[in-house]
């Protein structure tokens, strides 16, 4: 075992958008992996739901579109030989939790891939809406809020991550992705807080 420090990265006090061009989206908040019980549960997932809370009414309170992912498995699913089985379609597991529960009017997107863009219509709504920038929030850190914001990136949309908002299986997890995402993608690490509606 060696110790291994996380190269600095800039955190930004203040982080301004339009939100008209501008998506919130809060990946995979579901009951397997935030709830106890859950087949595959992170461990922090829970504690950033009054984060993730905060930013869903900023984004309510000024017209900004709100989009879920929601991890999607049936049986034979592949990624069942990598991972226990999770968030099969139907279950509890699969459900987003209640407390973040998306409205009739917010785009909900299953994905079956750790990228919500992967097979989905995401890039054809965010286009649709003519939106430039995405605040990404949830879990896994480095695991689907990472594939998301890397295939972001490499579409040329600005990506947002708030650090209190987002929750990894292990904290150096967290750290090394949010350090790819600054240093690799040029995105903007904040706290959920840090999120302004630019005047």
């Amino acid at each position: 075992m060696r110790n291994v420090e996380v190269p600095e990265y800039e955190i930004h006090e203040e982080v301004r958008v339009d939100p008209t061009k501008t998506a919130l989206i809060v990946v995979d908040m579901q009951n397997d992996f935030v709830k106890e019980g859950g087949s595959l549960l992170v461990p922090d997932a829970e504690a950033t739901i009054p984060k993730i809370k905060g930013l869903l009414d900023l984004a309510r309170e000024s017209g900004m579109k709100v989009v879920f992912t929601q991890d999607t498995h049936n049986e034979g699913d592949p990624e069942w030989e990598i991972w226990p089985e999770h968030v099969r379609e139907g279950s509890w597991g699969w459900r987003i939790v209640d407390e973040i529960a998306p409205r009739e009017d917010e785009l909900v997107i299953r994905k079956v891939r750790y990228d919500a863009f992967y097979g989905t219509h995401l890039d054809h709504y965010l286009r649709v809406w003519g939106i430039d920038t995405l605040v990404i929030c949830g879990t896994v850190a480095n695991i689907c809020v990472h594939y998301t914001a890397a295939s972001a990136a490499l579409r040329w949309l600005e990506v947002i991550i708030p650090r209190d908002a987002t929750s990894a299986l292990d904290p150096f997890d967290l750290e090394a992705s949010l350090r790819q995402t600054s240093f690799l993608f040029a995105g903007r690490i904040t706290s959920s807080e840090s999120v302004k509606v630019a005047a």
